[in-house]
């Protein structure tokens, strides 16, 4: 669940970025490399204490994590922060049990006295624990490394800079028609270490970037006011993603613009302040049955909801309830073959896809990382799972999308990319409306709600467009979108081509007790959906 992005704007941004053991540093600082040379000295010192200490099994995560946010409002910078934190973090597997253990004091002696703590731990859970771990082997991959694609460092772009493209675009939507308009940047760089006893070594420097906007128009006279939040999906890149290319957008119809791999926030936030102030102005919606249109900046959130998190296999097992509950997914479903959705349905996991929030290498656990169905031409064929989780499944491999949010945060299982796969047949957005003779056209994210086993479901959105008889005819208002799971998937009817393949994605995506946050994708294609039903949210009861 993306916790409705509330850590990213709660004060003033800061609560999403707010890190264990963190500190405040100057900017410069955030472009300092990482020793790797003592960072191997301490994972070993680790892996050593582990092994004399009779543990089957060590992984030590080295981390610095990094966190920039500039804060604007109209003419004013609210806040500015880069923040730091480091530390180690310990995981050993002992008489079938796990123990784990951190510390922020990067020296040998700590590093040493935290896998004796770890080890304690293990020992004390397996006293207790009915069922031993057993993990999926992983062959060691020795010294190796991974990055982040980048053309440009988000981290090396001045503050000066930042703060001026920011300030400008609040300028233009002002100028366009907002009263009132703010804007974020985030910029994350996670520089990770990992090292284990299986004999990997792997250093990895992953960047993430993000920029929201949210533009607001007030009627003066009625007080009646409406937002239009940016189209932009957070993505794992560097600040070319906010360079404008045209070859990175999308016309589509109603005059609107889609964004892929280049984001232009002047446009966007132009765009913006005339959607925010035409809503005050557009009929609300006439409840019942439509044909959906969903465009990738609205259906991520369906399908991260509706698919990613049910088909996380803690969440099936009943291990993970927070966050909006377990699972109606469960493993009897895929002995039976169940049809989660119509036969063009098809998802697909990875932590590979260039450019979005999940790609890594390597994830949490040292496993390399890959592509794999979930759910293929409508029928749920696999879920997302550990090493110590693969066996349930039968199968002899990780997944590979272990994942922890801090050296001080114990690694668990997390959402991989989650992406429906565009339809195989050529088809343009245009060419798919033609074919709808009552629907709604939406864009951007909006509310939603979902019950504790991702089954019932209510979504809105940023901008809902009336079809009739093949033709865009108007901007409408006051509507969302009610589905149950398996019945909406198996309404979809069309799925557009590869050529409108977009990432939207969350940001900061919670689960766990204690919490922890992650990044992920979600990529589509303009898909559409049959005879589904619209409420009008402003109907009074």
């Amino acid at each position: 669940m993306q916790r409705r992005d509330f850590l990213s704007f709660t004060g003033l941004g800061l609560a999403g970025l707010a890190l264990p053991y963190g500190r405040a540093i100057a900017a410069e600082a955030l472009l300092e490399p990482p020793d790797l040379a003592r960072r191997r000295r301490l994972a070993d010192t680790a892996l050593n204490a582990a092994r004399e200490g009779g543990a089957d099994y060590c992984d030590v995560r080295i981390g610095r994590y990094l966190r920039q946010s500039v804060v604007t409002r109209e003419a004013q910078v609210r806040n500015i922060v880069n923040g730091e934190s480091a530390g180690v973090g310990i995981r050993v597997l002992s008489q079938g049990a796990w123990g784990f253990a951190a510390t922020d004091a990067s020296t040998p002696d700590a590093v040493a006295a935290a896998t004796r703590q770890a080890l304690a731990i293990a020992r004390a859970n397996a006293r207790v624990q009915t069922r031993k771990v057993e993990l999926a082997p992983v062959d060691g991959v020795g010294e190796t490394r991974w990055a982040t694609p980048l053309r440009k460092n988000a981290m090396a772009v001045p503050i000066k800079e930042k703060v001026e493209l920011l300030l400008g675009v609040n300028a233009a939507a002002l100028k366009a028609g907002a009263d009132y308009v703010n804007s974020t940047l985030f910029v994350i760089n996670e520089q990770k270490y990992f090292a284990s006893s299986d004999g990997s070594y792997i250093d990895q420097d992953i960047h993430r970037i993000w920029l929201p906007l949210t533009a607001t128009a007030v009627d003066k006279a009625s007080g009646k006011f409406r937002t239009r939040d940016g189209l932009s999906a957070p993505m794992g890149m560097g600040y070319e993603y906010l360079d404008a290319d045209p070859a990175g957008k999308v016309a589509l119809p109603g005059g609107l613009t889609g964004y892929g791999r280049s984001y232009d926030v002047m446009e966007d936030a132009v765009a913006a302040a005339k959607h925010a102030r035409a809503k005050l102005k557009a009929p609300s919606v006439k409840p019942g049955k439509y044909d959906l249109v969903l465009d990738p900046s609205n259906l991520f959130l369906t399908v991260h909801e509706n698919v990613g998190h049910p088909l996380e296999l803690d969440r099936v097992l009943g291990y993970e309830a927070n966050y909006a509950g377990t699972s109606f997914a469960t493993l009897d479903k895929r002995e039976q073959g169940y049809r989660y959705g119509s036969e063009l349905v098809n998802f697909v996991a990875d932590k590979t896809r260039p450019g979005s929030l999940g790609a890594v290498g390597y994830d949490d656990e040292g496993v390399k990382t890959r592509e794999w169905d979930l759910i293929r031409d409508g029928i749920l064929v696999d879920y997302q799972a550990t090493r110590d989780e693969a066996h349930l499944l039968g199968h002899t491999q990780s997944h590979g999308c272990s994942y922890a949010d801090s050296w001080s945060s114990v690694q668990f299982q997390r959402m991989a990319n989650v992406s429906l796969r565009p339809g195989k047949n050529k088809l343009s957005v245009a060419e798919m409306i033609k074919g709808v003779e009552r629907g709604l056209y939406v864009h951007g994210r909006g509310s939603y709600s979902i019950d504790q086993q991702r089954y019932n479901a209510q979504f809105g959105g940023q901008l809902f467009y009336e079809i009739k008889n093949g033709q865009v005819v108007g901007m409408v208002e006051d509507a969302a979108y009610q589905i149950r799971t398996p019945e909406f998937w198996n309404a979809c009817v069309a799925v557009c081509d590869e050529r409108d393949f977009r990432l939207g994605g969350s940001f900061f995506d919670g689960k766990g007790q204690p919490s922890q946050v992650s990044a992920v994708s979600h990529g589509s294609s303009t898909t559409r959906f049959n005879g589904v039903n619209i409420i009008n949210t402003a109907r009074a009861l």
